[in-house]
């Protein structure tokens, strides 16, 4: 719309002042500030309701309120631009000053202030994805806690009886697992922890869900978390904070099984053991029965081998012992022993008798000696022995007698008591 702009004349005083040089404008030509901004708004909100914008993020700020606030920029212009919270919420990585980002949303006024804004519905990262900046800060981050330390992953239970799985129940992944599961082994149960694996809201169900299985009474053996193949999107609720900070607190052995190749998600580097697709987490989860069978064998024919190489070597070693005489005439030993015995009873008897000859023969000598000298000997041939009659104390000298004393007197046979009468001295 063409503005005119209209200008009075100085007018000079000698100069009737009746008429005006110009016409003044009409109500109809002028434009307030307000409708002038809403014609303004109008264009550019219709003719920028979807665009596409390049750019350098300064000047951002995100308030209380959750909105972010920032600049975009490039070499030679700039222009403001906001992401209102609940599109803020959804982020998959932080915004801050310096990133290249291209952005998606429309344009704006805003007519307190007169200027225009780019209203942000979704923002890329120049360069590197905003999922894999994402991921590449959560990792770096989960890692310098230790979530993904090698020793702190537990060994998977070579027989498991009870298997819990984390997953949809519809998807294709449940049915791939039950399926190699029953053709391997038999026996098992198999707990399904039903889960959306994708979409708002699939972190928090895989992560409670997981926590749910770690509480089962009587515990579970080994727990399988995961889903088929899908894009990086598909797949980041297993890269989600919540989901991986899950795993790693489990204390039943967990297997990651989420459906790809190249990529590896957080999951799969906190989980005990990363199984390629769900199929290959059931071959790693229970033995094959036919393996186990072969095995079996195995082991039957290497025992069977064994006992019999050792019955060769025993019987080998017992006729070696067999034929030594100890055990082939093992009544000779005995009979040796007994005759050995029977000698050294006689010679014992013999000898014993010896002893004894030459002791009686010694103890008769003795005797004699003894016979010749005692008393009773000299008393045989007239001798006697005077004792006081009192205390029995030989007398051996008169001086030793006193009139009246009571005397015994011991002959070769008998014993005469007199008194001392008389007293002769020599």
């Amino acid at each position: 719309m063409p503005l005119h702009t209209v200008r009075q004349p100085i007018q000079d005083p000698a100069m009737p002042t009746s008429s005006h040089v110009a016409d003044s404008p009409t109500n109809e030509r002028v434009l307030t500030v307000t409708q002038l901004t809403a014609q303004l708004k109008g264009v550019v909100e219709g003719k920028f309701s979807e665009v596409w914008v390049a750019g350098e993020i300064s000047n951002f700020s995100r308030p209380q309120s959750g909105h972010c606030y920032f600049t975009l920029k490039d070499d030679a212009a700039q222009l403001r631009g906001v992401i209102w919270r609940g599109t803020a919420s959804r982020l998959k990585f932080n915004l801050e000053d310096g990133l290249e980002v291209v952005c998606r949303g429309h344009l704006d006024v805003y007519p307190p202030r007169g200027s225009y804004q780019l209203v942000v519905e979704q923002i890329h990262l120049q360069g590197v994805g905003a999922l894999e900046l994402a991921l590449r800060k959560l990792r770096e981050k989960l890692g310098q806690e230790g979530l993904f330390d090698a020793d702190r992953k537990q060994r998977l239970p070579t027989f498991p009886r009870r298997i819990g799985m984390v997953t949809s129940p519809t998807g294709a992944a449940i049915r791939d697992f039950l399926e190699v599961l029953r053709r391997r082994w038999r026996g098992v149960e198999v707990f399904v922890f039903p889960v959306r694996v994708q979409g708002d809201g699939a972190s928090t169900e895989i992560a409670d869900s997981i926590r749910m299985a770690n509480q089962l009474k009587p515990p579970l053996d080994v727990l399988v978390v995961g889903r088929g193949g899908g894009s990086l999107e598909d797949l980041w609720p297993f890269n989600e904070e919540a989901v991986v900070r899950a795993i790693a607190a489990s204390h039943v052995p967990t297997v990651s099984a989420v459906g790809h190749e190249i990529d590896v998600t957080l999951a799969d580097l906190a989980a005990d053991v990363r199984a390629l697709t769900p199929s290959e987490a059931a071959e790693r989860v229970v033995p094959s029965s036919q393996d186990v069978a072969e095995l079996m064998r195995s082991l039957h024919t290497r025992l069977q081998t064994a006992l019999k190489s050792q019955a060769t070597t025993l019987r080998s070693r017992l006729d070696a012992l067999a034929s030594r005489p100890a055990l082939a005439r093992p009544l000779d030993t005995v009979h040796n022993l007994s005759r050995q015995i029977d000698d050294f009873a006689a010679r014992l008897h013999t000898a014993a008798n010896i002893g004894f000859r030459d002791k009686q023969s010694r103890l008769a000598a003795v005797s004699g000696k003894l016979e010749t000298l005692s008393p009773l000997s000299v008393l045989g041939r007239g001798y006697s022995v005077t004792q006081d009659h009192q205390t029995g104390q030989v007398i051996t000298s008169a001086r030793r007698l006193r009139q009246g004393q009571s005397i015994q007197t011991r002959f070769a046979e008998g014993t005469a008591i007199s008194t001392v009468g008389k007293i002769e001295k020599t």
